[in-house]
């Protein structure tokens, strides 16, 4: 490993500042009512996001002795990605297609199921929770759809929105049917507003990434923040004149956090469209890859900090900041940390955005690819060191194998290498690392009130992308795959399986409906593509039924680059397409960088200090023969208790669920699950007993099967 760091004493923070989930119980003491947070699990990510339980009834010392209690299955394929909500002794949850149920917290039995009427697989990864006392409500994000649920009853409530719902593609910009957003990550309720985003497609048209607030009851909009900002916004200078009526995403995909005490939402961004060309939104593009602090019940902007400028990396902000109470110069400070894909944490002062470590804006290289203008400078902070890799050189390949380090060798000399934010090139592809699919991934950091430790899990391997001019389309379909589809495909419709499956001969596995449902529903990585339709919808299957072919002449067995044609400023007519877009993996489909590919880290945010860092995950193919630790692809993420104890799934391929010492990072209790559990899991009391419970569903980068199942476990 590149860093061990042994454990030191943490300081302990005086005068606990948990931020407690907004709720009104009429009938309750403020006792009760404390006492019913602590045991239950009622917000995405715990009761103030920071993915921690006051509860200790399983601790280090009896952690080994965790049977399964119950266990629920939804019957359904595609995965599972929800972090359950635990209120009284109910369990709301998300089921593959959507839809959502009701469980008994202390059996796993069904009280009632919700169901939308949406086919398909959703990816959903949690709910959000209201109540005044007495009405009691879900909110319920499936694909472009916002639904209102009676938590009592489970059905819609139609005075909400339009008949129990609000499409989220309506109100942005334009004709809404040519719109694509969908509601992957819950929204975040403040007073009688839910707030909410969602997830936009990553190649042009996409629409904007407004946030928006609706109120609780009936679904009227109350307020909006244009990411994209319009004449006379702040930010407005940042971009080309008039891009807001066509530039798309800055969206916040991966969720929100609030401080209830002082009205403020905290909402990361990604990046805008296209991913890793710029041309035609040349300037910093406020405010994409920006975590905003934003006055909740008016959406006014309080404070901001950009992440990267001018991305060309898609180096979105992954996961919801997490609110925590440091120490500095003896005083405490109340601070927001927001982990990265890149592997740095940033730290701000939660109230005035004031960086609580020094931000250094580091020289980076100029694009080199017509018409792009890459920002000179890039911000990182120089304390805490990155809990990622951040460059690949020969030292830095794998050494599973003599002949796969020497195939790495020679893969990365025909690379552009440096590390993070080199720009993407023409006619050739540059490593990047940390890759696009991490370190800090959507499942976040958990953090320990008492202490002020974060702990992140991250994935450390690196990817490869380039750029090339389109070749020219032979037909509407085609052209409609190269805006949409190839980025992630690829040109010749190869893909990068499993992540991204190869579609050549899609028309032997799936009919010509099954096509048009899978772009319109969107799964794994895809987002939904509901903006294509009718003779363009027909147009692309067609294509995609036709055999590949390579449209450029051949030299030498060489693919010789065609004339360059001028660059426009045009959305629908990008001069360039992207390459690559793939893992560097060796020819046996491992990781072609040296382990840990996968790791688990405790960062003391007082001091910046790492306390340990671990390999998190392995191949169990590989383990068998002895290779054992290498860490591993890992999605959802880590719960801390005052048990002393980080319950995690999120390891792709070894299917185990966790616990380890929060104090040193050792193992205590591994438990394997029937699918991978690539979700956060939760953590609550029923009637005296403490259940941790997690979602398993398998997916991403696994090629076992997929499904649904809540898992809960407790002492016996």
């Amino acid at each position: 490993m590149r860093r061990i760091t042994a454990a030191i004493t943490i300081g302990l923070i005086l005068g606990l500042g948990i931020v407690s989930f907004f709720q009104v119980r009429a009938a309750s003491s403020q006792a009760g009512l404390a006492e019913r947070e602590t045991q239950d699990w009622p917000v995405y990510n715990g009761p103030g996001g920071d993915h921690y339980s006051s509860l200790r009834q399983i601790n280090r010392k009896n952690v080994r002795q965790l049977k399964v209690a119950w266990m629920f299955d939804t019957g359904e394929q595609g995965g599972l990605e929800s972090n359950p909500l635990i209120i009284g002794n109910v369990l709301y949850g998300n089921t593959p297609s959507g839809k959502v149920v009701a469980l008994n917290a202390a059996t796993g039995k069904l009280i009632w199921k919700f169901d939308p009427g949406v086919p398909g697989r959703v990816i959903t990864r949690g709910l959000a929770y209201w109540t005044d006392g007495h009405d009691r409500r879900l909110f319920a994000g499936v694909r472009n759809f916002l639904y209102a649920i009676d938590a009592k009853t489970g059905k819609g409530i139609p005075s909400f929105g339009e008949d129990g719902r609000i499409d989220l593609r309506k109100g942005l910009r334009g004709d809404y049917r040519q719109q694509s957003v969908s509601l992957t990550s819950p929204g975040v309720v403040y007073k009688n507003l839910i707030i909410v985003c969602g997830a936009n497609p990553e190649t042009h048209p996409a629409p904007p990434g407004d946030i928006r607030a609706f109120d609780v009851r009936t679904g009227a909009l109350r307020w909006t923040f244009h990411t994209i900002p319009r004449p006379g916004e702040f930010g407005y200078d940042t971009w080309p004149t008039g891009a807001w009526k066509d530039a798309g995403a800055a969206n916040n995909w991966a969720g929100m956090t609030v401080d209830v005490k002082r009205g403020i939402v905290y909402a990361p961004t990604g990046s805008a469209v296209a991913d890793f060309y710029g041309g035609d939104r040349v300037g910093n593009d406020l405010f994409a890859d920006t975590l905003l602090a934003l006055d909740a019940e008016t959406g006014k902007r309080i404070w901001h900090f950009q992440g990267v400028h001018h991305d060309l990396w898609d180096r979105d902000f992954p996961a919801p900041p997490v609110l925590l109470t440091v120490k500095r110069n003896g005083r405490e400070v109340d601070a927001v940390a927001q982990t990265t894909k890149s592997g740095f944490v940033f730290l701000f002062n939660r109230t005035n955005g004031k960086p609580l470590f020094p931000i250094k804006e580091s020289h980076y290289p100029a694009s080199t690819v017509p018409g792009e203008v890459a920002s000179p400078t890039q911000p990182l902070p120089t304390i805490p060191a990155p809990y990622t890799h951040q460059f690949v050189n020969a030292e830095t390949l794998t050494n599973r194998t003599p002949q796969a380090h020497a195939w790495a060798e020679k893969q990365l000399a025909s690379y552009i290498s440096g590390g993070q934010f080199i720009p993407p090139s023409l006619n050739k592809l540059t490593v990047d690392m940390p890759g696009f699919a991490g370190g800090g991934e959507w499942g976040g950091a958990a953090v320990d009130p008492r202490t002020g430790v974060l702990y992140v899990n991250a994935n450390d391997t690196a990817w490869v992308v380039g750029l090339i001019v389109f070749p020219k389309p032979g037909s509407e379909g085609e052209e409609i795959y190269q805006t949409q589809c190839s980025v992630c495909h690829g040109i010749n419709r190869f893909g990068s399986p499993p992540a991204f499956p190869r579609l050549v001969g899609i028309d032997t596995k799936l009919t010509d409906q099954e096509i048009a449902d899978k772009i319109h529903q969107g799964g794994g990585r895809m987002p939904p593509f509901t903006n294509i339709n009718g003779e363009q919808m027909k147009s692309l299957i067609q294509y995609l039924k036709t055999p590949p072919q390579w449209h450029r002449p051949h030299r030498n067995g060489k693919a010789a680059a065609p004339a360059r044609p001028a660059i426009t400023a045009s959305r629908k007519d990008m001069p360039y397409e992207t390459i690559g877009f793939r893992r560097f993996l060796d020819p046996e489909g491992y990781p072609a960088t040296a382990p840990p590919w996968g790791t688990l880290s405790a960062i003391d945010m007082n001091t910046g200090r790492y306390l340990w860092e671990i390999p998190f995950g392995e191949y169990p193919e590989l383990a068998a023969k002895g290779m054992k630790d290498t860490g591993s692809d890992n999605y959802g993420g880590p719960v801390v208790t005052a048990g002393g104890l980080i319950f995690i799934g999120a390891t792709v391929f070894d299917q185990e669920f966790h616990a380890y010492d929060s104090t040193t990072g050792k193992l205590l209790w591994e438990t394997e699950l029937p699918l991978s559990g690539l979700a956060t899991p939760a953590t609550y009391m029923v009637n005296g007993k403490q259940y941790v419970v997690i979602g398993a569903g398998g997916g991403q980068t696994s090629r076992k099967p997929s499904g649904g199942m809540y898992i809960a476990f407790s002492l016996p």
